[in-house]
């Protein structure tokens, strides 16, 4: 199965493909738009751009694991976006992916600008190669 990734930010969304075959994940873009309606029309086009067979949306939860308010806001918002696509939504626990993306990206030679653009993109395949690992694919 194709995977699409989504990790969903205030003002810019990273997404990253892969699949359970090989394992293999890329990033593949960054929205530059808001959360909200807006939103949810340029994810259905990604869709249609990468086709996946399900979503695999970053869960915000608090550091002792537990889900806060904003946990939440991302189940209520990857339930429309499944009702939007059609298409299975599974969420993951992306603590850390940002942090892992910025590793990634140290000593890239990237300037600021570059890594800021990734970043985001680079955090949607630290989520989708976390849940790939806990299910065995690859």
């Amino acid at each position: 199965m194709r995977y699409l990734a989504v990790d969903l930010g205030a003002k810019r969304t990273g997404l990253a493909a892969g699949d359970d075959v090989v394992g293999l994940v890329q990033p593949v873009e960054v929205l530059s738009v808001p959360r909200g309606p807006a939103l949810l029309d340029a994810l259905a086009r990604a869709v249609k751009r990468h086709g996946p067979d399900a979503l695999v949306v970053g869960l915000p939860l608090n550091m002792d694991g537990t889900e806060g308010g904003a946990t939440a806001d991302v189940r209520a918002f990857g339930a429309a976006l499944a009702g939007r696509v059609e298409l299975p939504v599974h969420f993951h626990d992306e603590r850390l992916s940002s942090f892992e993306a910025d590793q990634r990206m140290a000593r890239s030679g990237r300037t600021h600008r570059e890594k800021k653009e990734l970043r985001d993109a680079l955090a949607a395949c630290a989520i989708l190669e976390s849940w790939l690992a806990e299910r065995g694919a690859g």
